[in-house]
């Protein structure tokens, strides 16, 4: 059971209290280079993004953001590192909420100065705590950057924050370390309930990322902690989402698109599976409608180790069989007709799908109502 968290407004997402997990990631352009970074954007949430931040390293970068908000709705963070300035800036060009360490932008008057701004735009702060920024006496009083002392780090920016009558916050605390990232945040969950935004920082490329970030943001989820994630991989923004979705999907919070099971190559396998499965997922990434596929290499065994799909397709040596919930319903005769041929009977599944809801029955769109 999720931990009960305050409630947040991001645009309209509404996070915390007893709202889904939200799915989040980062834009890697230019912010400079606005129809870059709005296509990036676009891309995001294609996939299901539902909130952005984009790096605002100077005041080009800052003024970019107003021409960006006028060509997306998305829900756009700013990522502000040391400049109170930038912040506000940011918040004038219609940014939607500030990641920033309040106690890193200077002065108690460039603090008052933002706070003040963030109300008047009713736009929530993000503080974010990583391993690497962890204050020097912290480091020292901790013997290093340990869960105690990232949090402590992460209660002294709150504090300016609530000493200003400031309280639309949600934190974040962020390590390499799965082991850290995991006690970093029990321990704060313990401590607060302003709501949490999980995730294992500079976890890797695409393969090592996606296994660190599946463990340790999957303990913590399990555990009810979290409000919102982001999957940090190094690579392309866009699988950081595809593999934060297969985690929530995972662990039974969320659905988004169809669920595509595949058994392991073996000695029995008599067609490209591999390629086959791949030509599937490319043909369904821009689906959301919620079922299961199954792509099997054997056409004796594959309907029935895989007879809970809704739909599958079993190959064999020069033909291809679908089906439907364990029962054939097709046999594909050319091998070259197989791929084209499953890929009008996905099609024609999710029409039939399609004209069994109303635009408000689909029970796949649910997550996405704020």
């Amino acid at each position: 059971m999720k931990n009960p968290t305050k409630k947040l407004l991001i645009r309209d997402i509404e996070l915390g209290g007893n709202s889904p997990v939200r799915v989040q990631s980062m834009t890697n352009t230019d912010t400079r280079n606005i129809q870059t970074t709005i296509n990036q954007i676009n891309e995001l949430q294609q996939a299901g993004c539902e909130i952005i931040r984009l790096a605002v390293p100077d005041t080009e970068a800052a003024h970019a953001l107003s021409s960006i908000r006028k060509k997306t709705t998305a829900p756009l963070v700013a990522d502000i590192h040391f400049d109170a300035k930038l912040a506000l800036l940011s918040l004038e060009a219609g940014i939607d909420a500030l990641r920033i360490n309040p106690g890193n932008i200077g002065s108690s008057q460039k603090v008052n100065m933002v706070v003040d701004a963030a109300k008047e735009y009713h736009v929530p702060i993000r503080i974010g705590v990583n391993s690497g920024s962890v204050e020097k006496y912290l480091l020292k009083k901790y013997n290093g950057p340990t869960p105690q002392a990232m949090v402590e780090s992460a209660f002294k920016h709150i504090d300016l924050l609530e000493k200003r009558n400031f309280e639309q916050i949600k934190i974040s605390l962020k390590s390499s370390s799965v082991l850290t990232t995991i006690n970093a945040y029990r321990l704060l969950a313990q401590k607060t309930d302003y709501p949490l935004h999980i995730g294992v920082t500079e976890a890797g490329t695409l393969i090592r990322g996606t296994v660190k970030s599946s463990i340790g943001l999957g303990i913590l989820l399990y555990e009810g902690i979290g409000d919102t994630l982001r999957v940090s991989l190094t690579g392309q923004p866009k699988d950081e989402v595809l593999v934060a979705w297969e985690i929530l999907r995972s662990l039974g919070l969320r659905q988004r698109g169809p669920e595509i099971i595949s058994c392991p190559t073996c000695g029995r396998t008599e067609i490209d599976l591999v390629g086959l499965t791949r030509e599937v997922e490319k043909h369904l990434q821009s689906v959301t409608e919620v079922f299961t596929v199954a792509v099997m290499g054997c056409v004796v065994n594959g309907p029935g180790e895989a007879k809970e799909a809704d739909i599958g397709l079993a190959g064999g040596k020069g033909c291809g069989i679908v089906f439907r919930k364990g029962q054939v319903i097709k046999k594909i005769e050319n091998q070259k007709e197989i791929i084209p041929e499953f890929l009008k009977e996905l099609d024609s599944f999710i029409q039939e799908r399609n004209k069994d809801y109303g635009p408000d029955q689909k029970p796949w769109l649910k997550d996405f109502k704020p």
